[in-house]
C-alpha cells in the first residue's frame, strides 16, 4: 500500500484519468473528491461489502423464501 500525505486542495493522480482531491480535513475525517470517467466504478468499501453479503444471503434462500417470491408475481394466463 502506498501512503501519501496531502493537504487540503492537493491532488493525487491515478493512471491518466482519475484524480483524487483532498477537499476537507476535520478531526479524524477526510473528505475526498474523486474525478473519474463514468465507466470507472467508485464505491465505498463498506457498501460493496454489504451488497456482497446481501447477494450471498439471497443465494442461500430456501424453498420457503422462493415460494413467497413466486406468490408476488401475477399468475400467467
Amino acid at each position: 500500500m502506498l501512503v501519501l500525505s496531502r493537504r487540503v486542495g492537493e491532488r493525487i493522480v491515478i493512471g491518466e484519468d482519475i484524480v483524487l482531491t483532498v477537499v476537507e480535513v476535520r478531526n479524524d475525517t477526510v473528505r475526498l473528491g474523486i474525478d473519474a470517467p463514468r465507466h470507472v466504478a467508485v464505491n465505498r468499501a463498506e457498501v460493496l461489502q454489504a451488497v456482497e453479503e446481501a447477494n450471498r444471503a439471497a443465494a442461500r434462500a430456501g424453498d420457503d423464501e422462493l415460494d413467497a417470491l413466486r406468490h408476488l408475481r401475477p399468475p400467467t394466463t
